[in-house]
């Protein structure tokens, strides 16, 4: 199984690399037009934003989808806020890894 997650991660990292590095490898990268600057700029967030919506919110334990509220809610939540706040991705992600792994080590989650 850990393999197959390894490739899958390899897989979502060659789908979603070339939109994040084009800033750093195209010149006059910041002339393009304001909607298409916008797109690419957008594109890693809202990847992660749906990532993050189906691990969160659909649980397949039974082999049916289900719907789940857990400490993920949180975690995203929070991840939200401090991320908007901070205007730092990395800031949020790692509390929200933070606070779910916390929260399992407690054994709230």
């Amino acid at each position: 199984m850990n393999g197959l997650l390894i490739i899958l991660a390899l897989i979502m990292f060659a789908a979603t690399y070339p939109t994040r590095a084009l800033p750093l490898l195209a010149p006059g990268f910041e002339r393009l037009p304001a909607p298409v600057f916008a797109y690419l700029r957008l594109v890693g967030p809202a990847i992660l934003a749906a990532l993050a919506a189906v691990n969160v919110m659909v649980v397949t334990s039974s082999g049916r989808p289900t719907f789940h509220i857990g400490i993920e809610w949180l975690a995203v939540l929070a991840c939200l806020g401090l991320t908007v706040w901070r205007r730092n991705l990395l800031v949020g992600l790692i509390a929200a890894v933070g606070l779910t792994a916390v929260a399992r080590a407690v054994g709230i989650a």
